[in-house]
C-alpha cells in the first residue's frame, strides 16, 4: 500500500477555498482515478508546533493505491485536467510526495 500526499505549504499570501476543495476537486480526483484509490483524506492545517506559529501546511490530502503503478496508471491520463483545476481554489503549487506505508 503506498499513500499519496500533495502537501500545500502555508505562507503569508496564499488562499486556498476548502469548500471548493472538498466539494468539487477532490470528487472529481475521485471519480476519475476510480476504484484505484482505496481512500482519502484531506486536512487543514492549524498549527505549527510552538504556540502561536503557524501550520507548516495550510492543506494536505492522502490518497492510497495499491501500489506506485497502480497510482500512476489511474492518476496519469487525467493529469492535465485534475492540475489544470488547482487555480480555481488555490495559489499555491503543491508538493506531491508518494510513501510506502509501513503500519
Amino acid at each position: 500500500m503506498i499513500k499519496v500526499s500533495v502537501l500545500y505549504p502555508n505562507n503569508d499570501d496564499n488562499t486556498f477555498d476548502f469548500a471548493y476543495y472538498l466539494d468539487q476537486h477532490m470528487p472529481m480526483v475521485q471519480r476519475l482515478v476510480g476504484d484505484a484509490c482505496k481512500g482519502s483524506e484531506v486536512e487543514e492545517g492549524l498549527a505549527g508546533g510552538a504556540p502561536g506559529q503557524p501550520p507548516a501546511y495550510r492543506a494536505a490530502a492522502h490518497m492510497y493505491f495499491d501500489s506506485v503503478e497502480a497510482f500512476q496508471s489511474a492518476f496519469g491520463p487525467h493529469a492535465n485536467a485534475i492540475l489544470a483545476d488547482v487555480p480555481n481554489y488555490t495559489n499555491i503549487a503543491p508538493m506531491l510526495q508518494i510513501s510506502a506505508v509501513r503500519a
